[in-house]
């Protein structure tokens, strides 16, 4: 039974970790306009098959901003002077998000279009 509080304590500190997410200007951006997306979604009655495309987006783009966010307070913690290597690992961070921002925009368009 240990390896059950372990687990659930694993939990905790993930949902601690949404919580941070959330907490931080980028992550609030995320979280409003995945609110948008799927309050859009019900009003358009959109299809099972577009619904799955939403939620793997939706879920890349936050994961990848916790990812983000992740390395950012990483790198302030162990380069607190600025330096050419810490500046490039978290503008490449930033950037996987960006990345992955565009692409679920792309496919944002492809869903809803058609409904519209």
């Amino acid at each position: 039974m240990r390896w059950l509080g372990k687990r659930i304590r694993a939990f905790g500190h993930a949902g601690r970790g949404v919580g941070v997410l959330l907490s931080t200007p980028h992550g609030g951006i995320h979280a409003t306009a995945t609110v948008v997306v799927i309050l859009l979604g019900l009003w358009l009655g959109i299809s099972a098959t577009d619904w799955t495309l939403l939620v793997i987006c939706i879920a890349l783009v936050l994961a990848a901003e916790a990812t983000n966010t992740a390395v950012e307070r990483l790198v302030d913690l162990v380069s607190p002077q600025w330096h050419p290597l810490a500046r490039d690992a978290k503008d490449l961070a930033a950037g996987s998000v960006l990345i992955v921002a565009i692409g679920a925009a792309i496919v944002g368009v492809i869903v809803f279009i058609p409904y519209l």
